[in-house]
């Protein structure tokens, strides 16, 4: 009995509350509310995918240089191996005569200090001999230390691979998470948005347009880079993609930039360290402009003029002009540079 008097109290009490909460609390997600929130993933999606394109950039630097190292080590190991065979032949000739002697062995220790001071009280050898034996020496440790080099560079690019596929990972996380967000709206809602999504691009692409065809454009390498990203208004973003159908940002800014002559690598963050600084109120059409957030950069575009320019901006977008300031969306203006 008592425990019917506490359920039925129970749902007496759930029943008031019920009919105090306002209906938000029990109903399906706002639209406007998922479609700020799947923009914000998308966002952060690409600022995930620019990461994974800087830890790229790191990594295919250090294969570079690590190939260059390996095959320094493997002409320094042929000295070494060339040194070994002229003093095995003294060291032979040493056994026909009498025997190999103390001094003669401690060439071949493994301890570099002991070759050099073995040298001088080698009452056998001849001068010449001595030089060879002193060279071998600065050879094997020229090689110890290159072997060293080699290693550290395998760990680095290690490092910077399992960088790479962590951010590439982030950046496939969270757009599976916008995808789970929008699966829990009814099919008519996610119709609804896809379609305020798709007109929202129909018509920043038409006003880009409208705006491009006004734009004076000068001569110079910024110029050129603008003329070419200006024709690719109303491509996709795509992560990794540079061209000439899709674009992340630096994939944008790295074609454009290539027209006019000048090599860029795939990375917002790696391009920032190109061409000459330049100050947030001395920008000229043709800079780059660089945004980012918690000290990282994540995104870059070229400037236009009047606070606007041309990027390729997240998942989900399409090549566009836009407008910014100190900050530009969630992201804060990281600098500029002028190519």
């Amino acid at each position: 009995m008592m425990n019917s008097r506490r359920v039925a109290l129970s749902l007496t009490l759930l029943t008031l509350l019920t009919g105090l909460l306002p209906v938000s609390a029990f109903a399906a997600p706002n639209l406007q509310d998922v479609r700020d929130k799947v923009r914000i993933l998308q966002q952060d999606a690409s600022a995930a995918a620019e990461a994974a394109q800087q830890a790229q950039v790191d990594l295919n630097n250090l294969n570079r240089t690590l190939v260059t190292v390996q095959r320094q080590a493997a002409a320094e190991a042929q000295t070494v191996s060339a040194f070994q065979n002229s003093l095995g032949a003294i060291a032979r000739e040493q056994y026909k005569t009498g025997g190999m002697s103390q001094s003669m062995e401690l060439i071949f220790s493994s301890d570099p200090k002991l070759f050099l001071s073995a040298a001088g009280s080698l009452e056998s050898v001849t001068k010449r001999q001595s030089l060879q034996l002193r060279r071998y020496s600065v050879a094997k440790q020229r090689l110890n230390a290159t072997t060293l080099t080699v290693n550290d560079k395998v760990a680095l690019a290690t490092k910077a691979k399992a960088r790479y596929e962590a951010q590439k990972k982030s950046a496939n996380d969270k757009l599976d998470q916008a995808e789970k967000l929008l699966a829990t709206l009814t099919k008519a809602e996610r119709e609804r948005l896809a379609k305020l999504e798709n007109d929202q691009e129909n018509a920043d692409q038409a006003s880009s347009l409208a705006e491009a065809a006004k734009l004076n454009l000068g001569s110079g390498r910024g110029a050129i880079a603008l003329r070419f990203a200006l024709k690719q208004i109303g491509d996709r973003y795509v992560f990794g993609a540079a061209g000439m159908t899709y674009w992340d940002c630096s994939g944008l800014t790295m074609r454009a930039f290539a027209t006019a002559g000048v090599s860029l690598p795939h990375s917002a963050a790696a391009q920032m360290g190109y061409g000459k600084k330049i100050a947030y109120d001395k920008l000229k059409p043709g800079d780059l402009v660089f945004f980012g957030r918690r000290r990282y950069v994540s995104h870059v575009g070229i400037y236009l003029g009047n606070g606007r320019m041309v990027d390729a901006p997240h998942s989900g977008s399409r090549v566009k002009i836009e407008g910014f300031g100190r900050s530009f969306g969630s992201e804060v203006f990281y600098g500029a540079r002028r190519i």
